[in-house]
């Protein structure tokens, strides 16, 4: 009976670091929506992305595979149409599948911006992916630059500020981002925030589901990916708020204050999106669902915040290939913290097997419901995840890196968290660095991956 299937909350935002989360006691962060799920259920400290890029992650979570295998190499790749999806899966098996927000399974990047086609009414390609319903909107900067390219809105969000004639001043906003060194407080309004809006649209449709259907609804927040905009409200509410500068800080051309402000906006943008978990939260409660709804909150990838001098994702240091990872539901045990090795795929097979749906073909994705209900305390020997000239194997203490044209990295990440200390030349780790290969056999030459 579909009825006694358990419904799917996934809030999937983009560009979110593992760390940054209230319950991190080293920063003055408030996120008491995600608190409350930490106590609710599982919060995994070893989560990874497949990828830490937007397009070959949500693809390899859709898809179950690793990125060796889901075909997205990059963001000028879209979701190949044969590929199967765990939507898809879910909606034969009986379950209403909806989506909202930015879900970057077709990015057209590879096309001038001027011919984007998102569809003003944010259909994409969702049903052909597996939904039944949703709105599947522009990022920040392809929302930008396809409305200066074409004069015009190309997708649902843009057209949405068109429509109330802010989308003119919201493109300028993004050509001027430079200036305000990647963080700015933004003159829209709090309802036309994209989050805000993103979550408002999630909303109406969850209130419209049915009482006698499983439901999936994944929310896919455009933040706290950059630019770092916020409200006024958001950016009041953090003013004076100090923040442990970047770990291996190398931008000397960023000032303590540059640093201060665009980590108090990030801070600020990840405490909009927990405000807007609790609205969720509190609705499915009203539906009387809480007990049969499984609640989980992660992000596609990381964000490096100037650690090392970097910004942004697409490396393996842990703040971009790391993910947060919190799950709750019927079953799963409550208020705990699990140290098992957990990749982001890995929730395809997890949905499956609670919907009691069947697998994705090949899929290297592995369920967490025997961790999730305290049966077992390990799930994977290795992550794995990779991206163009790079692979990167970690095995719950060392980590290693294989790069095009240079030679490999070792870190050990129980002594060395920031990985600072490459321990590849020392002929003390020459074992572990075989050992490693050989764990991670998958691996393809880069080079052959970027031909």
């Amino acid at each position: 009976m579909t009825q006694n299937k358990p419904n799917i909350l996934f809030f999937l935002p983009d560009q979110h670091r593992p760390d940054w989360l209230g319950v991190n006691p080293a920063l003055p962060l408030k996120t008491p929506n995600l608190d409350r799920l930490c106590a609710a259920g599982v919060r995994f400290t070893r989560a990874f992305t497949p990828s830490p890029l937007c397009a070959p992650a949500r693809a390899c979570l859709a898809s179950g595979l690793d990125y060796e295998h889901c075909r997205v190499p990059g963001n000028r790749e879209n979701y190949p149409p044969d590929l199967p999806t765990y939507y898809q899966r879910l909606r034969d098996a009986g379950y209403r599948v909806c989506g909202v927000g930015k879900f970057d399974l077709h990015k057209d990047l590879a096309r001038p911006h001027a011919e984007l086609d998102w569809h003003l009414d944010g259909s994409r390609s969702l049903r052909d992916w597996g939904f039944t319903e949703g709105i599947d909107n522009e990022g920040k900067y392809d929302g930008s630059a396809s409305y200066r390219a074409a004069g015009k809105p190309k997708g649902p969000y843009m057209n949405y500020l068109h429509s109330r004639g802010l989308a003119a001043a919201y493109v300028q906003e993004h050509a001027e981002v430079g200036k305000h060194r990647g963080a700015y407080t933004t003159k829209l309004p709090e309802e036309a925030y994209c989050d805000n809006w993103v979550a408002e649209n999630g909303l109406a449709f969850l209130r419209d589901f049915p009482a006698d259907q499983p439901w999936h609804l994944v929310v896919n927040f455009t933040g706290p990916h950059d630019p770092r905009d916020v409200t006024q409200r958001m950016h009041d509410a953090w003013e004076g708020v100090d923040f442990p500068l970047p770990v291996n800080n190398q931008q000397r051309d960023f000032s303590p204050d540059d640093h201060q402000r665009n980590r108090r906006h990030y801070a600020a943008m990840i405490e909009n999106i927990d405000r807007q978990v609790g609205r969720f939260l509190d609705l499915v409660k009203q539906r009387g669902e809480l007990d049969r709804t499984l609640m989980v909150y992660s992000s596609d990838h990381g964000e490096m915040l100037g650690d090392h001098g970097r910004w942004g994702k697409n490396t393996w240091h842990n703040p971009s290939a790391g993910i947060p990872l919190i799950m709750a539901g019927p079953g799963i045990s409550r208020g705990r913290t699990s140290d098992a090795l957990v990749c982001l795929h890995d929730l395809a097979a997890t949905f499956l097997d609670y919907a009691a749906a069947p697998a994705l073909p090949g899929m290297d994705a592995r369920s967490l419901h025997a961790v999730l209900e305290g049966k077992t305390s390990a799930h994977r020997s290795l992550v794995r995840n990779g991206l163009h000239d790079w692979r990167m194997v970690f095995d719950g203490r060392f980590k290693r890196i294989t790069r095009t044209n240079a030679p490999p990295l070792l870190f050990d990440l129980e002594t060395d968290p920031h990985e600072m200390n490459d321990l590849a030349g020392k002929s003390e780790y020459a074992d572990k660095l075989k050992e490693l290969v050989a764990l991670g056999a998958w691996f393809r030459s880069c080079q052959d991956e970027t031909k």
